[in-house]
Order: C-alpha cells, then sequence, then structure tokens
C-alpha cells in the first residue's frame, strides 16, 4: 500500500468535505399558488417583512410595483429609503418573466443580463391584497400587501405558513413602512 501524499491527502479531504455538504435533508420543491391572475397582481406592493437580500438591508418604506408589458414581460420598480425614513432614495428596475405560464406563479426577475433569479408566488390572499414571494433555495423571501401593513395574527399566520413550507423565520425582517 502506498502512503498518502500531501496531495492525495489534500483531494480525499476535498471529496468528503464536498460529500457531507451534500449530505443536508433535501427540502420538498417549493409549493406556489396554483394560478396567478397576472393583471390582477400588477400593481405596488408594500415590502411588509423580508429575509433582505445585500441590496435591501437596511430598507424603510419598501415598494414592489410591477406592470405587465404588452410582450408578455413584467417591468419591476422596487424603491426604498436606504437606513432611515429619510435615507437616500434607492430604485431598481428588473425585468420579470414567467417561466410557467400554466400557474404564472413561478417567475424568473432579471436584474442583470442573462441571470434570470428564482421567483416564486408562494402566497396570493383570495382578495389579492396580501402575497408572498420565496425562492426554492429558501434563501430570501418577502411579505407584500397593497396597504403599509397588515394585522399581526395575519403576519403571524404567514410565518407559520412559511415555515412549513421550509423556511427559517428567525430570518424574517420586518420592513419599517411610515407614510403621511
Amino acid at each position: 500500500m502506498k502512503p498518502i501524499t500531501g496531495v492525495t491527502f489534500l483531494l480525499l479531504t476535498a471529496s468528503f468535505l464536498g460529500l457531507v455538504g451534500c449530505a443536508r435533508p433535501r427540502l420538498a420543491p417549493l409549493r406556489t399558488e396554483r394560478r396567478v391572475d397576472l393583471e390582477a397582481f400588477m400593481g405596488d406592493w408594500y415590502v411588509i417583512a423580508s429575509i433582505p437580500t445585500f441590496l435591501e438591508k437596511g430598507a424603510h418604506n419598501a415598494v414592489e410595483s410591477y406592470r405587465l408589458e404588452p410582450n408578455g414581460t413584467i417591468a419591476t420598480t422596487f424603491t426604498f429609503r436606504k437606513g432611515a425614513f429619510h435615507g437616500p432614495l434607492k430604485r431598481f428596475e428588473p425585468r420579470g418573466f414567467v417561466l410557467d405560464r400554466a400557474s404564472n406563479a413561478v417567475w424568473g426577475m432579471r436584474f442583470v443580463w442573462p441571470i434570470k433569479a428564482d421567483y416564486r408566488i408562494v402566497h396570493l390572499s383570495e382578495d389579492a391584497a396580501v402575497t408572498v414571494i420565496g425562492r426554492e433555495k429558501r434563501d430570501f423571501v418577502w411579505i407584500m400587501a397593497r396597504r403599509p401593513g397588515i394585522p399581526e395574527p395575519q403576519y403571524h399566520g404567514l410565518l407559520r405558513m412559511l415555515q412549513g413550507q421550509g423556511y427559517g423565520i428567525g430570518r424574517i425582517q420586518k420592513v419599517p413602512q411610515q407614510w403621511p
């Protein structure tokens, strides 16, 4: 038997760590809404809470707006104040692409060409007043509403739903909303 060399040891260690990393329990597919009426979904949504991306950390008065274009894409405008209610205004304009036309609940959101980020409508209230957007990886989530707030029992019900979908709800942060 040959002695293990430094290079062989490093390769074996890297392979082992790769296998251990793959041993995480696999989550069930993220459940989405069965059918989303895109025209009813368009308009302004106040971000009530989120697991924020690095761009959104410290967001105040965050609003996501959607407009359905004639070519079927979704013009999106995301605005917020950075760090405070009177902080600098930030504005992003990604483009949404409906990837599942049967449900309209699975989109690709393009911030930078050609990458389309996973974007899934996992909840939409019957009156289209509250929605939850998630990602298959469960790394980010957005709870949004047509008004700048929702009742606490409804908010906690959404947290329970997200926990049931495999989200670590301890990472979800409320987004400060204060409007005249």
